[in-house]
Parts: C-alpha cells; sequence; structure tokens
C-alpha cells in the first residue's frame, strides 16, 4: 500500500468525523416536543392566519391536535420531525373512525395521508350537531 493510499484513507475518516460532529452539533433529526394547548393554537395561527378557534382539542400523546373553526376542522398531526397542518370539512372530522382511543381522520393528501390523534372520547358532545 503507498502512502497516498493512508493519506486519503486518513483524509476520509477526518471528513466523516466532521460530519458527524456536525450532525451532533445541529441536532439533526432530533424528537420533537409534544404539543400542549398553546402549542397547538400557535401552530395553527401560523399556518391559518385569520382563522378563529371555537374549540382545540390536543392529543393526550401530545402527537396531533384537532380545531373546530366555523365550518372548517383544522389538525395538526406530527410527521417525521415535526408537525403538519391540514383542513377538512367539520362533518368530516365528526365521521372519523374512533376506536380504542385513537381519532383516525382521513386527509386525502398524499403526503400527510391520515392522521391519528389520541383523545378520551369522540366527538364532542357539546359540538357534535
Amino acid at each position: 500500500m503507498s502512502q497516498g493510499f493512508f493519506i486519503q484513507l486518513a483524509a476520509s475518516g477526518a471528513a466523516i468525523a466532521l460530519l458527524i460532529a456536525l450532525a451532533a452539533w445541529a441536532k439533526i433529526a432530533r424528537p420533537v416536543d409534544p404539543l400542549n394547548e398553546a402549542r397547538a393554537r400557535a401552530l395553527l395561527a401560523e399556518e391559518f392566519p385569520g382563522r378563529t378557534l371555537d374549540a382545540v382539542w390536543v392529543a393526550q400523546d401530545g402527537a396531533g391536535a384537532l380545531a373546530k373553526s366555523g365550518a372548517l376542522a383544522l389538525v395538526v398531526c406530527r410527521l417525521g420531525d415535526g408537525f403538519v397542518a391540514r383542513q377538512i370539512p367539520w362533518a368530516q372530522a365528526l365521521q372519523a373512525s374512533f376506536r380504542d382511543g385513537r381519532l383516525s381522520v382521513d386527509l386525502a393528501d398524499v403526503a400527510a395521508p391520515r392522521a391519528v390523534i389520541a383523545l378520551p372520547a369522540w366527538p364532542p358532545k357539546e359540538l357534535a350537531a
């Protein structure tokens, strides 16, 4: 083996170590903090400016939220290392399947096809009509 091979091997090793250090320093792919009501409202306000929220339900595990805004349901759910927000008709949210404490909302979107939100009960009695 030549001296050039060892120099290239050392340079490659140093470059890999530098990339690992950069990823650790930048905290790439860090876990997302769970949602609470204040953070859910802030995300919804950012994604849907000008919409007034009638009510917000945050998932028990903090992985999503659902809000009523007039005739629309605004859905926030975890996807990858962040959250996505979608809007659907309120009637569609009321008809979503609820089993074992999990509301499964069909978003009809290729990028985020379904939102699963852990709630104690669904639909809410005060807004079901």
